[in-house]
């Protein structure tokens, strides 16, 4: 059974929370602070966060740098901050998923869900990457092909393609993707992504104009479509 570490300082939240998850299948434990957290996430090793980021003294900010630093534990942020700039300074910082406030106790779950797959779907480095029926990577070769057909990445692209198929459904900023490729040849500015974005959708997408399999999240970056 996985466990999750829900972080919120509103006891009706975690309350709500908690119920849903244990209803879904999983273990949950629970902190109403920054220091709190970090002492859970320490002494009992969840499979997941969910971290509200108003928390008070430590806030959440706080406690992602903190658990980035630790090691690789998958966050989701639950947050009322609902601006693209706290979006993406979330992601930045290293939160795998971002969830404003309102928020559906039914989709958190299934967003639980989705990162949990991603982050087992990263850890297996194998070779071959596949994205449903669509969409196959092959690291080893450098070979790719989209709805059955071969297309032909420049290794930039490829990179970019590769580093977003391991991890279906996860959005990921331009500055992170530009991490992913800062070794390969690549000019050294994020909007260079949108350029070779471009390029990959003309290539392995039927309709360019309508993506299936590299969608964009407006105001944050990019993802592969997951597909479930």
């Amino acid at each position: 059974m996985k466990t999750v570490l829900v972080v919120d300082d509103e006891p009706e939240i975690v309350r709500l929370v908690r119920d849903y998850l244990e209803h879904g299948g999983f273990a949950v434990i629970t902190a109403s602070d920054g220091r709190g957290a970090l002492d859970a996430a320490r002494r009992r090793r969840p499979d997941l966060v969910i971290l509200d980021l108003g928390l008070p003294g430590l806030d959440g900010l706080d406690v992602t740098r903190a658990l980035r630093r630790d090691g690789a534990v998958p966050i989701v942020m639950l947050s009322a901050r609902g601006d693209e700039s706290d979006k993406l300074v979330g992601l930045e910082l290293g939160a795998d998923d971002y969830v404003t406030k309102p928020f559906s106790p039914k989709e958190l779950v299934a967003r639980v869900r989705a990162v949990l797959r991603r982050a087992e779907a990263a850890a297996d480095r194998s070779d071959l990457v596949r994205v449903g029926d669509g969409l196959v990577l092959d690291a080893a070769r450098m070979e790719t092909s989209a709805a059955g057909r071969r297309v032909e990445l420049t290794p930039t692209e490829f990179e970019l393609l590769i580093t977003m198929a391991r991890q279906p459904g996860r959005v990921f900023t331009r500055a992170q993707l530009l991490d992913a490729v800062r070794g390969a040849a690549v000019e050294s500015y994020e909007r260079a992504i949108d350029a070779h974005v471009k390029n990959i959708r003309r290539k392995i997408e039927p309709d360019p104009r309508a993506p299936r399999f590299l969608q964009t999240v407006f105001g944050v970056g990019y993802r592969v479509a997951d597909p479930g």
